[in-house]
């Protein structure tokens, strides 16, 4: 294997040629003439981009940007708002903590971020890794990046046999060898492409890699069968009961869920909690329900999820328990989170 300079330099060549067009990053040719990227830009994609994949997160982004194109707008922005344009995206605190970090950023900084890892850290929703993203990316500081992508490269690269989680610490400092002290945004955004597009999970391209000579895991053959991974647990099953009430003017009954917990502050159908027993019944109105088992299938990240899709037509007179009827120009499926959209979908026949 080479030394981490030759590594380094042999990769920047790679993504100078080969960086992927995202629509947050500032190309490697005007990067390396100086223009930065914008902070807000690279933090809030760094936030979608937390457990959902590039193409999922891109119309988000557009979305985002444009109604908030500073991070001074979002702060403004109401809670509401910006819950129902992140609405099926998942990871639904991470919305929250957007807001939260906005609006600090905003009143105690000035609307700039903190340009160090321990800055931005001390920031709602800002981990170790979107720290260290900002720090290189935005800042152009020689912060190690470490997500999934990185993990595998330098996994196989070292051929690290040692399964995730428990492999984290020691392929971080591997990262940390390769992190040049020159182009640190460039290099760390090289690693992430190259296990995007060429060392991919399964059926890595090793003969198109600009590391295939160091590489030993590709040497010893294992490339594919790295990183391991300690095998998860099996994911409990919980149950519920989601209640579709609509009027004869079509408003149909929805409430905000409690800003802590599963789902926070995200508006949707009433529902009973969810628990690994039968659930107790919990209708958010007088009415004659018509109950269908099992209606509804959802996975979060803890647990599969099995509702029970009760539904009524009531007077316009009803008056819930909880929540208020809204028609659908008021709140549309599509700014449900996405169970409580398969529920209001299911119900209302496909119409939103």
């Amino acid at each position: 294997m080479r030394e981490p300079e030759e590594i380094g330099r042999s990769l920047l060549a790679w993504y100078d040629v080969h960086a992927r067009t995202l629509p947050w990053r500032v190309p490697p040719e005007k990067a390396q003439r100086g223009v930065r990227a914008d902070p807000y830009r690279v933090w809030l994609s760094e936030v979608m981009l937390q457990q959902t994949t590039v193409a999922a997160v891109a119309g988000y982004y557009a979305a985002f940007t444009a109604r908030w194109p500073r991070i001074q707008d979002l702060a403004a922005a109401d809670d509401a708002d910006v819950m129902a344009a992140w609405a099926g995206l998942g990871y639904y605190a991470r919305a929250r903590n957007l807001l939260k970090c906005a609006r600090i950023v905003t009143a105690e900084h000035g609307g700039r971020f903190p340009e160090t890892e321990a800055g931005l850290r001390a920031l709602p929703g800002i981990g170790a890794y979107t720290a260290a993203a900002i720090a290189a990316i935005a800042f152009d500081r020689q912060a190690t990046v470490l997500d999934g992508n990185v993990e595998r490269v330098m996994a196989r690269l070292f051929a690290v046999e040692a399964p995730l989680p428990g492999a984290k610490e020691r392929l971080r400092g591997l990262a940390a060898r390769l992190t040049p002290p020159a182009r640190p945004g460039d290099h760390a955004q090289a690693v992430m492409d190259l296990g995007a597009t060429i060392c991919t999970p399964r059926r890595p391209v090793c003969s198109l890699c600009p590391l295939c000579g160091d590489c030993r895991a590709a040497a010893a053959g294992i490339a594919a069968t790295l990183p391991r991974k300690t095998p998860k647990a099996v994911k409990p099953t919980r149950r519920g009961i989601v209640y579709f009430a609509r009027r004869p003017d079509g408003a149909v009954l929805l409430e905000d869920r409690p800003p802590k917990g599963l789902l926070g502050g995200m508006r949707g159908l009433p529902s009973s909690d969810w628990t690994v027993a039968d659930p107790e019944p919990a209708p958010p109105c007088t009415a004659a329900w018509t109950v269908t088992p099992g209606a509804v299938r959802h996975t979060f990240t803890h647990f599969h999820l099995i509702l029970d899709l009760a539904q009524a037509e009531v007077a316009a007179t009803t008056r819930p328990l909880r929540g208020r009827f809204l028609s659908p120009e008021e709140a549309p499926a599509q700014s449900l989170p996405t169970v409580m959209r398969k529920a209001y979908q299911l119900a209302a026949g496909g119409q939103s």
